[in-house]
């Protein structure tokens, strides 16, 4: 059995995966299947097997929640409820409760590759088409392993070594197998952070150039800007911040996503596709839907829309805790009577127009009518579905000016910082210092609750995590930052360590 588990590590395909031609299909948002025995030959199947690499991305395990409520979660923004049980094992940070992305990553990325290896057998296709597979595959390979090395590995601008042995990174393969005994005969192991990282980089400059500066077929595939705008992150986290500046820079005056202020900021939460993003996963079909238990609208808020309070939505599983509410002035509002009817509550706010993504709930589920997060409220026109922005074109400004600070131009990065804080309401500071680093990372915190930046935030900077309720003190270098490679992966796998204390 050890064996046979080996193969999920090295990325077999395995049975029958077959996807349809129909060109109806094919036309609209990612959601077919590849066919993993040799049939990448026609650009219709080319197409099907990119959407298929696609549409792993709204798995629960990836950005249909965990990589933003998991990541929430352990982080300091919030405290579960529960309503239903869930996350409370990661908001206590328990060992081993914690992200499990491995395998549907790693699925995604042979998929990928295998798109990689068959582009010289596509018959009848034309370059721009060759270059676009090519871009788009590389984008999503670069986006899938820059996920899984954020969380299995230390992030390269803090990384905890016990003695002389570090961690590692993730392994890294970039061939496609098709069969388990392919699988099987690959025991590849962990590369180096830097490797990795190299990796990342090399399939992003690669899809800058492939895919072109133009926007691309719409957000809710690579582009040109999109890959700028990923490579910021990952700049970021690489502690590699003149590329930061140049790639934030390339995306913000790129025609794809807008910056918002004011009320179109909140608008834009309510928007099926948010108008600053710059790439997003797309929740398409109602059969799509992750569902009433492990969605994000269900785990922000027990609500089901916003026209009426008193209909039954989700579970409301993850709040914002006292910090943030102190941060946006939240506190229950009761607006009229009767005090039992729903539609009557609602929530004192702050100047901060984030303030206004935040309301009471319901008390259908036994929710107690809490304060809830809305980011996530059905946009896509069905319940429990909601696109889901993956990088927005705000956090570049963010980015820019924490890199400016650590390029120790200080003067640039206040600049920057309090143009920010003019789009989301708040008056400007003059700080310099740590002091100014701390408020860019403040702003941060306050930008993406609900989209699972923070936890990555205070890893990246080797900061514990401190909350009050729950009662967590967990300092950076306790092993419970890093979760588990999945057992049966270190099992099959000789080459493969565990990460400590697993």
């Amino acid at each position: 059995m050890k064996l046979i588990n080996k193969a999920l590590l090295s990325l077999a395909l395995t049975g029958s995966l077959l996807v349809s031609s129909c060109d109806s299909l094919l036309q609209v948002d990612p959601r077919q299947s590849i066919d993993a025995n040799g049939a990448l030959t026609t650009p219709d199947a080319m197409n099907a097997a990119l959407n298929s690499v696609y549409s792993k991305l709204r798995s629960a395990r990836i950005y249909g929640r965990d990589l933003f409520a998991v990541s929430d979660a352990l982080a300091d923004v919030g405290q579960t409820t529960s309503n239903s049980g869930r996350l409370i094992g990661e908001n206590n940070n328990q060992p081993g409760a914690h992200f499990g992305t491995w395998q549907t990553a790693y699925f995604a990325i042979n998929e990928a590759n295998l798109i990689l290896d068959g582009l010289s057998k596509v018959e009848g296709a034309s370059a721009a088409q060759l270059a676009r597979w090519e871009g788009e595959a590389k984008f999503l390979r670069g986006l899938y392993y820059f996920d899984l090395v954020k969380v299995y590995s230390y992030i390269p601008t803090a990384i905890f070594e016990p003695g002389v042995i570090g961690q590692g990174g993730i392994p890294v393969v970039t061939e496609g197998v098709i069969t388990s005994g392919a699988a099987l005969s690959r025991q590849t192991p962990r590369s180096t952070i830097l490797e990795v990282y190299a990796q990342i980089y090399k399939d992003l400059e690669d899809a800058k150039r492939l895919l072109g500066t133009g926007t691309g077929r719409g957000v809710q595939y690579g582009s040109g800007p999109a890959a700028s705008a990923l490579l910021s992150r990952v700049a970021l986290y690489r502690g590699d911040w003149a590329k930061v500046v140049a790639e934030s820079t390339a995306a913000l005056s790129s025609g794809v996503g807008t910056v918002l202020s004011g009320a179109a900021y909140v608008n834009g939460w309510r928007a099926p596709v948010n108008p600053e993003s710059m790439f997003e996963v797309r929740f398409a079909l109602a059969e799509e839907s992750i569902g009433v238990n492990e969605s994000l609208q269900s785990t922000y808020t027990a609500l089901l829309n916003l026209t009426n309070k008193n209909a039954q939505g989700g579970w409301g599983d993850f709040i914002p805790n006292a910090t943030v509410r102190g941060l946006f002035g939240l506190a229950p509002l009761q607006l009229g009577t009767p005090a039992t009817d729903n539609n009557n509550w609602d929530v004192t706010r702050n100047a901060d127009v984030r303030a206004q993504l935040f309301t009471t709930g319901n008390t259908v589920r036994g929710a107690g009518r809490q304060i809830e997060n809305t980011k996530f409220m059905s946009k896509s026109g069905f319940a429990y579905a909601d696109n889901v922005p993956v990088i927005r074109k705000s956090e570049m400004h963010l980015n820019r000016a924490e890199a400016n600070y650590r390029l120790n131009n200080e003067s640039a990065a206040l600049t920057e910082l309090n143009a920010f804080k003019a789009l989301r309401g708040l008056p400007a500071v003059t700080l310099s210092g740590t002091a100014l680093l701390d408020e860019i990372l403040l702003e941060r915190m306050k930008e993406f609750i609900g989209e699972g930046q923070r936890f990555f935030d205070l890893k990246r900077n080797g900061r514990g995590i401190v909350k009050t309720t729950p009662a967590v003190n967990l300092a950076f270098d306790d092993f419970r930052i890093l979760p588990p490679i999945p057992q049966r992966e270190v099992d099959g796998n000789p080459n493969i360590k565990q990460n400590r204390g697993y």
